[in-house]
């Protein structure tokens, strides 16, 4: 089978982990794979060196007709059996071209969105107008596919739910050098709590500064000592950096950047923190489970659905709650995190495997 993965982007986001991961495993299974991307640079690659990485240059609207041009060009030469884009841009850009490129008819367009809040209206209606496009749609929860239902961006509720794969090997606990990591960051004795994802209004990251700050003026870190880390980078970094200094948290708070290391932070961190708005699926939520890292987390979008009955779950936008989850976490015997860490790593073996997510693209490929 000739699969061409189409994407908005290649950055470090969740969705672009997902498609590059998706796209090594079918590649892994004998199936011929390539990657289009719109825009962007690349800080995401795949594993296998087969899998071509194409760029189509949508860094604009001025661009759009010759990035049209591109890949109606690469379509009729790749002659793909399927299409799966990934993401709104890419799956709109994928749609509209079926309007005037007659080669894109032979092949079935799967669109894939990775959240519940898309982007407001106007995506929302733009998905609704080229919804007919595609012969498949997904999302990657059920909240987020009932979003979609709710907002009117699928007719006749034609969506179906697939969730994200985990790579349970990289994601999995492991034996590390702490002592490399308290050295790097300061740490004696303190617990660690790890956040990570764009510095982006969506992870709502002042509502965890000022929970942190709540607890702080509670003197709460002083029978508690705690360190809290923010892996990742964004256009809210110099805010983020300045709410930090106004409530004088630099202390116990740091912002660490872009990382490469993520599953060693998360086996390294004793907590796991999520403090967002909206998310489709809670990628870096089901990758700290995975490794055995206790989850406390905002129930929004499909959070809820990864983490069942593990974890602490709070109310959105709820600085005082999460406060008090972070609180109740730091109070917890060691049993019963334990207990709930090994419960969380199979839950995810059962449910959100990278294995699991393969089989269920490859029945959706392979349906007429």
């Amino acid at each position: 089978m000739k699969i061409l993965y189409v994407i908005t982007g290649l950055g470090l986001g969740g969705a672009e982990r997902v498609t590059i991961n998706l796209a090594d495993e079918m590649q892994k299974n004998g199936h011929e794979v390539k990657i289009a991307y719109l825009a962007g640079n690349i800080q995401v690659t795949p594993k296998s060196e087969k899998i071509e990485l194409i760029y189509l240059g949508l860094e604009s609207i001025y661009s759009f007709p010759m990035s049209c041009y591109k890949y109606c060009k690469l379509i009729s030469h790749y002659q793909p059996d399927i299409i799966h884009a990934h993401m709104v841009h890419a799956n709109i850009f994928t749609r509209l071209n079926r309007l005037w490129c007659k080669t894109l008819n032979t092949n079935k367009l799967i669109s894939t969105a990775h959240n519940s809040d898309e982007g407001g209206k106007l995506r929302m209606m733009a998905y609704r107008l080229t919804h007919s496009l595609a012969n498949v749609t997904t999302n990657v929860s059920q909240e987020a596919s009932q979003a979609f239902i709710d907002k009117r961006a699928v007719k006749n509720q034609e969506i179906i739910t697939v969730y994200n794969g985990i790579n349970t090997n990289i994601y999995a606990p492991a034996i590390i050098d702490k002592k490399f990591y308290k050295t790097e960051f300061d740490v004696n004795h303190e617990t660690i709590f790890l956040s990570v994802g764009r510095l982006h209004e969506q992870k709502d990251y002042p509502n965890l500064i000022k929970a942190i700050y709540i607890l702080e003026q509670q003197g709460f870190f002083n029978k508690f000592p705690a360190k809290f880390l923010i892996a990742g980078d964004g256009d809210l970094l110099d805010k983020l950096k300045g709410l930090i200094s106004y409530y004088k948290l630099n202390h116990l708070l740091i912002l660490l950047g872009v990382r490469t290391d993520i599953s060693r932070l998360m086996n390294m961190a004793d907590f796991f923190v999520l403090s967002s708005k909206y998310e489709g699926f809670g990628l870096v939520v089901a990758e700290a489970m995975a490794c055995n890292t206790f989850v406390i987390a905002t129930d929004c979008g499909g959070v809820s659905e990864v983490m069942g009955n593990t974890g602490i779950l709070v109310p959105k936008q709820n600085t005082e709650l999460l406060a008090n989850a972070i609180k109740k976490a730091l109070q917890l015997p060691e049993q019963i995190i334990d207990e709930n860490n090994l419960k969380a790593r199979q839950r995810v073996e059962k449910l959100f495997s990278l294995e699991t997510s393969v089989k269920r693209w490859l029945e959706i490929y392979e349906s007429k």
